[in-house]
């Protein structure tokens, strides 16, 4: 845990001193206000999304699982309440994966570092682990009356029942992610029975120690030195962006209550901080705002509650820390309005590529079949000429049913004229002059399709062809192309 902040060396040349600094251990008291309360509201609700999701039923029909959001790699599928997705559609994860990428791009362009603050995981969890830690050892203030008065067997006692929370909720944490790829009720018995499969307690394993060093004792070095984050939103922003801002238009020059007091009698310059230092008390990263925009600042907005507080209690208005603008408290030291621009040509981009990114997923999400067919050509050999004369082409012919009943394909070959069409093995029937073939529910279903014909063709043919797939009870097609080669 010794990662630290590179220190510059001392003036005068002198390079004797240390290269890094030790950690400083920072342990962030509590505060109320707006920001505060938002982040409860939030904390609970991401949470309470992660930890009780599994258990949320959704009827899909018969031969379907019933869990609402599952992840089912023994069949290589992914439920998300009605959507169903197959492994030949991961393009959607990736359009998923650019939207959150996008709507990144767009928090950091509107208002900075809005994911660290509030919906970050690490922030999420560290919020939850330093409240376990206040309720069981107390505010910092009282954790060092304690040192000082307090028994070893009582902070011992603290000690062991924060730690044995903080595993408690790491280990839920493991097991709640597990539960993503399985029938949830099932598998949270069988871990308590202790018969899961062992890969099972593998992940609980490995996702409880991370959550319990990186939440517990990592904290604000998680954000400042292993995220790559803050380095890569510093070259994204603008200075249109909104971040956590000191006006030190009004806040300088700070001074104590009673010190600005009298120099205002005095008619001297005196700023509205009071220099109580409670912004830099509150802050999980332990940074000084006043000292302009830094790495590890989170933006959570709790210095501006805790400055808001003692505003009110000293009679002065709120908002000398708040989400503002470098460049709006430079104009208001020259005596400027400041300037409000959301819409600009960064945001609109954003907000254009979230909308046709989206609107394209949901276009195909819509208008996708139940249904599909993919088509492969032997290679070797690419056509067979028969003792009858003709010229026969084989094809592996795969059919997918999405849906949760058994159907039935009638398969079909159009572009070969004369084109006689069997399924090697007698497999299926014929109906109508067409091989038909049942598919059971939610299942892929691979044959080899025969096409031959009698039909003369040009010297060296390779004919374009269409494989289409008929549901002989609904009527819904699907098609795939290939080629007929011939001599």
């Amino acid at each position: 845990m010794n990662i630290a902040t590179k220190v510059a060396p001392a003036a005068g040349g002198d390079d004797d001193g240390p290269l890094y600094e030790a950690r400083r251990k920072i342990y962030p008291i509590a505060v109320q206000g707006t920001f505060r309360r938002i982040k409860w509201t939030l904390l609970v609700i991401t949470l309470g999304i992660y930890y009780l999701l599994p258990f949320l039923r959704w009827d899909r029909g018969p031969n379907a699982p019933s869990q609402a959001v599952l992840v089912d790699l023994a069949n290589g599928r992914f439920y998300f309440f009605f959507i169903e997705i197959w492994p030949q559609e991961i393009y959607y994860l990736t359009g998923l994966l650019i939207l959150a990428a996008l709507t990144l791009f767009l928090m950091n362009a509107v208002a900075g570092r809005l994911w660290c603050g509030y919906l970050c995981p690490q922030t999420v969890w560290t919020d939850l682990y330093q409240a376990i830690e206040r309720m069981v050892e107390g505010d910092p203030r009282e954790r060092r009356e304690k040192l000082k008065h307090a028994s070893k067997a009582q902070r011992a006692f603290e000690a062991i029942a924060k730690h044995t929370l903080w595993l408690m909720i790491a280990w839920w944490t493991g097991g709640a992610w597990v539960l993503y790829f399985a029938d949830a009720p099932t598998l949270a018995m069988d871990l308590l029975k202790g018969t899961a499969p062992p890969v099972a307690y593998l992940w609980i394993g490995i996702l409880t120690f991370t959550t319990y060093v990186l939440a517990g004792h990592m904290r604000e070095q998680v954000c400042t030195y292993m995220c790559p984050w803050p380095r890569i939103q510093a070259a994204l922003t603008d200075e249109y962006a909104y971040n956590v801002t000191y006006r030190y238009d009004r806040g300088e020059p700070r001074g104590s209550f009673k010190k600005s007091e009298a120099l205002k009698l005095k008619g001297l310059p005196a700023g509205d901080c009071v220099d109580c230092r409670q912004c830099v008390a509150v802050c999980p990263t332990g940074v000084d705002i006043r000292l302009g925009s830094q790495l590890a600042c989170v933006q959570c907005g709790l210095c501006i509650d805790a400055c808001d507080n003692v505003m009110n209690k000293v009679g002065r208005p709120t908002g000398l820390i708040a989400y503002d603008t470098e460049m709006n408290v430079e104009r208001r030291v020259k005596g400027l309005p400041p300037v409000h621009r959301f819409v600009r040509a960064r945001t609109v981009l954003y907000v254009a590529l979230i909308v046709i990114v989206g609107g394209v997923m949901l276009g195909t999400l819509a208008t996708r079949g139940s249904e599909g067919v993919a088509v492969i050509h032997d290679r070797n050999p690419l056509f067979v000429q028969l003792s009858d004369g003709s010229i026969r082409n084989a094809y592996t012919v795969r059919i997918v049913n999405k849906q949760t009943i058994p159907r039935r394909f009638a398969i079909a070959v159009e572009g070969v004229p004369e084109a006689r069409v069997e399924v090697a093995g007698a497999v299926g029937t014929v109906e109508d002059g067409r091989p038909v073939v049942e598919v059971g529910p939610d299942q892929t279903y691979e044959l080899r399709l025969l096409v031959s014909t009698h039909a003369r063709l040009p010297a060296n043919a390779s004919l374009p062809v269409t494989f289409r797939i008929t549901d002989v009870a609904g009527g819904e097609t699907s098609a795939a192309p290939d080629h007929f080669k011939g001599p």
